[in-house]
């Protein structure tokens, strides 16, 4: 009885949090809700695990970024493999969409939809760490500390991936804008 309770506090307490940070990694309503709830099956199976070697918001938060780079991963797994399959001949009916351009996301104005949609693309092709720095920094509105502690990287080592991200986007989102002009 007194765990249903402690789990019924731990889910008032982050849930919101949790999925601010899912909506900012998996920019479809549904899926960062279906990640979330997947957070909190993994917060309540291994709570047991926690060691209290950091804040239990930053063990959370590492679960949750975890767990959002597992869907992503699996997201672009099954895109290849379609695209592999079309490729010999062996298709299924794939979708054709780029998942990181529908935007589902419930924050965005609907005449942002796609420079938000272009922004969210070049996030996703930046290496996974820049990514993941760049989203929990700029996206999900982390410090570097914060984040340092949620990675399990040192400070600067965080200032640095942080640097080459912008470095990269910038050059991504250039080469995106001259295209369009």
């Amino acid at each position: 009885m007194q765990s249903t309770k402690a789990y019924s506090k731990l889910l008032d307490d982050y849930q919101q949090k949790v999925f601010s940070t899912c909506i900012s990694f998996v920019p479809n309503k549904e899926d960062a809700e279906d990640v979330a709830q997947e957070v909190f099956v993994e917060v309540f199976n291994s709570i047991n695990k926690f060691k209290g070697e950091s804040k239990l918001s930053t063990w959370i938060y590492r679960i949750t970024t975890n767990k959002c780079l597992e869907f992503i991963r699996k997201k672009n797994t099954k895109k290849r493999f379609a695209f592999l399959q079309s490729i010999t001949g062996n298709a299924i009916p794939m979708d054709k969409t780029d998942y990181f351009t529908e935007m589902n996301h419930p924050g965005i104005l609907l005449e942002n939809k796609e420079l938000n949609a272009t922004l969210f693309k070049a996030i996703h092709s930046l290496p996974e760490k820049q990514s993941v720095v760049f989203t929990l920094h700029k996206i999900d509105g982390k410090s570097y500390q914060e984040i340092a502690d949620i990675t399990e990287r040192s400070l600067s080592s965080v200032e640095s991936l942080m640097f080459r991200a912008k470095k990269n986007l910038q050059k991504v989102l250039e080469k995106y804008y001259k295209n369009e002009l």
